[in-house]
């Protein structure tokens, strides 16, 4: 009894080590993403197994999903490195969580803003051409030469 408690100890307490490519394949991306993240801290520096080979385990393939998801809410690698270190920060509170992402909001819609000024100004120049003539008559590259 005492030998089966503590084979079931260990199972429970034993790590799913697995190499780049199961990582790579886990989370869909390319080992050269996986590796420029090490690089540039945003995945910690793996444990080597004694051949060299680099070991991963599911706390990688978590950080890899909440990176491609601050990703896709359009953070930028620093954004999320500090939002990285936000998360294993045990004193960081929601409110500090909350103040990034209205930042990152606030840079959001001045961007949209910024968009849909060059959108207009984009449509008044396609407006201002026929699409005729020599391209020394486009009133879209005289436009760009003109300093207004």
């Amino acid at each position: 009894m005492v030998q089966g408690v503590k084979l079931h100890y260990r199972k429970e307490n034993k790590v799913n080590a697995f190499t780049i490519g199961t990582l790579a394949s886990k989370t869909k991306l390319n080992i050269e993403t996986i590796r420029f993240y090490e690089r540039n801290r945003l995945l910690p520096e793996p444990k080597r197994s004694p051949a060299g080979y680099r070991i991963y385990t599911e706390e990688d393939v978590n950080r890899l999903h909440f990176i491609m998801m601050a990703k896709r809410h359009g953070f930028s690698l620093k954004e999320i490195r500090e939002l990285l270190d936000l998360r294993v920060d045990p004193t960081t509170t929601c409110e500090e969580v909350r103040r990034k992402a209205e930042e990152k909001l606030t840079v959001v819609e001045r961007k949209i803003r910024e968009l849909r000024r060059i959108k207009r100004a984009l449509a008044v120049l396609i407006a201002s051409c026929q699409g005729t003539g020599p391209e020394g008559n486009c009133p879209i590259l005289q436009a760009f030469e003109n300093e207004d």
